[in-house]
């Protein structure tokens, strides 16, 4: 975003100016309810404010928009072609307080890099493990196992991924609700099982370093899959 490394002191500046740069795109007048249905948070941008109220409260009350918390520590190292989420050891303790601050739903992102089945079943199984404990904590999880665009035979690593998603939603009981985030497929349509599916709230798609441009025209072709972009939302700016 042309800022140099000169321009702040230390890492504490560096997020005062990173949320100054958040709360100028929530307070435009362009980020509406009438355009977006929610934004995803970080922990810091959660417990910091945007004109005198928490993020969270000004996303709801002021613009209409339904906050939602990442709550994944990063990735492990890769294994059998995919990165798995690293512990969250303070799920808990972090779920509590997003509940204080009127978080609605939460995010967790592992990757998959090949077409490995053992790989894709255990980031499956890791996403839906922590998945229900968010839901019996209250709120509504966003379940993503991105698949990176750069993989080889990426159709035939979403053809896995989709499998083992529908399989594990068949063990839910149907006051589970989850939403999933997800790359765009290489074959059209190719999610509508997953986003008819009546335990899925939302299924969203994460624009992975396609630009803003190939990213709509490749979404314009997966009908009632929505966008959920963070870089190429703000590609430009």
């Amino acid at each position: 975003y042309g800022i140099p490394k000169e321009a702040y002191a230390d890492e504490t500046e560096m997020f005062q100016m990173v949320h100054e740069m958040r709360s100028r795109i929530m307070k435009s007048p362009a980020f509406t309810k009438d355009r977006i249905l929610a934004a995803i948070l970080f922990e810091k941008t959660m417990d910091l404010k945007v004109d005198g109220k928490y993020s969270a409260d000004y996303l709801w009350e002021t613009k209409g928009i339904v906050p939602i918390l990442k709550v994944d520590k990063g990735l492990l190292d890769l294994e059998n072609g995919v990165q798995l989420m690293k512990p969250i050891s303070d799920l808990d303790a972090l779920l509590v307080r997003a509940k204080e601050r009127h978080i609605f739903g939460t995010k967790m992102r592992s990757v998959i890099k090949e077409a490995n089945p053992t790989g894709i079943k255990a980031i499956v199984e890791q996403q839906f493990e922590l998945g229900k404990m968010i839901v019996a904590a209250g709120f509504i999880p966003i379940l993503e196992p991105e698949v990176d665009i750069h993989t080889p035979n990426k159709a035939e690593a979403e053809a896995i991924l989709k499998q083992e998603i529908l399989g594990y939603l068949k063990t839910v009981d149907a006051s589970c609700q989850v939403m999933f985030k997800l790359t765009i497929p290489e074959v059209d349509n190719f999610y509508q099982e997953i986003i008819a599916h009546p335990n899925v709230v939302r299924t969203v798609a994460l624009s992975g370093g396609y630009s803003r441009e190939e990213s709509n025209q490749k979404l314009a072709k997966n009908p009632k899959l929505i966008a959920s972009f963070s870089r190429a939302l703000t590609e430009g700016l």
